[in-house]
């Protein structure tokens, strides 16, 4: 332990597993450390022993639910965008080789108290129970224009400049009604509230595009992807690809302080008596306290069903957006739901959750609008986390923190963290050109 590093990457959850990743491909020299003897940090995944002992307080689940280690159960459940940043970030590291994606079945979105699947093209959306017959007409307008805008290509703007125009300038054009409006924001371009609606209308256009081209790349019934026995194989694959590249691991070490020098700059971590010395430290908040600040919390309901949600076509894998507006609340409601089709629990149990942005101190009322799109229950489990984001200035400190996970069910906003973070920490762009078509081999349909 007692060499120098380029980089001591603390905690291995998903965020800091990438980050890792990719710096040893950089040919960087890379500690990673975590207190627990587990991967994953906060994003890892529990059998069902594990889940018991950790809500229950014992290890005692009961038999009917079937054998424990037939469970993977997300603490932080996302699905990814078979188009998004986080898949060709997979490709471009070829952590694809350690593992195996399958479809997501389902997407949908809540809407005047019923669940409709979210259309995302012309033909879905003259389809759609969502519209009336002349708001159809204004969609399909609408969803043409985004699926033919082209950057580079001045005849498809309709004279609209996307960088300086807003979004709702955008929608206005459209004749748009606020319920469409609702669906698209909210679960196509996945905004988390409305505050995109005064922003540049780029942005909010290209997440509709991405949208439609992850739906594209699978034929599926939704754009997500998502790895067979969850997530908490996706920190390992990058962990392996980090050892491939030089990096070493140490899992099960107690303390892991972060030291500084006299000039407040961090230049190693000590752990049972040892330092390591390093250029840079990166971590999540929980190694460096007093630097974060408490930004939010995540309520969230994780429930064990022995059936899919109801109105999702039987979907044995569904993601289903509930719009702020739809709940009267101040930011949307997520359903995540995976099954034993994704090798997640045994055959004939699901594992759903309820997540949003806590607005009280009370996650079972908070929730109860998602839980009772569930059906019957055979076991729930509350649970309310703080969300933190760092304070410091890392070029002052040397010291590179993530922020906490979000209460949405999707990468987006997780992937942008490290994009940015891996831009801090090396002064360079990430290169994410990649031949998407690789990603469809590893994909099972």
């Amino acid at each position: 332990m007692d060499e120098e590093y380029d980089v001591i990457v603390l905690g291995t959850g998903l965020k800091e597993c990438i980050l890792s990743g990719l710096l040893s491909v950089d040919g960087l020299k890379v500690l990673h450390m975590d207190r627990n003897d587990y991967y994953g940090g906060e994003s890892t995944s529990l059998n069902l022993i594990q889940l018991w002992k950790k809500f229950r307080g014992d290890d005692k689940p009961p038999e009917h639910l079937g054998s424990s280690k037939e469970y993977n159960v997300d603490m932080i459940p996302k699905f990814m965008m078979a188009n998004g940043t986080l898949v060709r970030v997979l490709i471009h590291t070829d952590v694809t080789k350690y593992l195996n994606f399958k479809a997501v079945d389902g997407s949908f979105v809540y809407n005047k108290g019923k669940i409709h699947k979210v259309p995302a093209t012309d033909v879905e959306a003259l389809k759609s129970p969502l519209m009336g017959l002349f708001e159809k007409r204004r969609a399909r307008k609408f969803f043409i224009y985004v699926q033919d805008y082209e950057e580079n290509d001045p005849k498809s703007h309709e004279g609209l400049d996307l960088n300086k125009v807003t979004a709702r300038e955008v929608i206005s054009k459209y004749g748009l009604e606020d319920n469409t409006v609702d669906f698209i924001g909210h679960a196509l371009a996945l905004h988390k509230d409305d505050s995109y609606l005064d922003g540049p209308a780029m942005d909010f256009v290209k997440r509709m595009k991405l949208y439609a081209e992850s739906l594209a790349r699978f034929q599926g019934g939704s754009p997500y992807i998502y790895p067979l026995y969850g997530l908490g194989e996706l920190p390992q694959g990058f962990a392996r690809l980090s050892a491939v590249y030089g990096g070493t691991y140490m899992l099960h070490k107690p303390e892991c302080k972060v030291e500084f020098d006299e000039n407040g700059k961090a230049y190693g971590v000590t752990s049972e008596g040892e330092t390591a010395k390093c250029k840079k430290v990166v971590c999540d908040p929980s190694y460096l306290p007093d630097k974060v600040k408490k930004v939010g919390r995540v309520a969230r309901a994780i429930c064990i069903m022995s059936h899919p949600i109801p109105s999702t076509h039987d979907s044995h894998s569904v993601q289903v957006i509930l719009p702020q507006k739809q709940l009267g609340r101040k930011s949307d409601m997520y359903l995540f739901c995976c099954s034993y089709a994704h090798n997640v629990a045994p055959k004939g149990k699901y594992i759903a959750f309820v997540s949003t942005e806590a607005e009280t101190d009370h996650p079972e009322t908070e929730l109860k609008p998602g839980i009772d799109l569930l059906g019957p229950v055979d076991e729930t489990f509350f649970d309310i986390y703080d969300r933190y984001e760092p304070t410091n200035k890392d070029a002052d400190d040397n010291c590179f923190i993530s922020t906490s996970y979000d209460a949405t069910t999707h990468f987006e906003s997780t992937v942008t963290d490290v994009i940015a973070m891996y831009n801090q920490i090396t002064g360079k762009e990430l290169d994410l050109t990649v031949d998407l078509s690789a990603a469809s081999a590893s994909a099972d349909e």
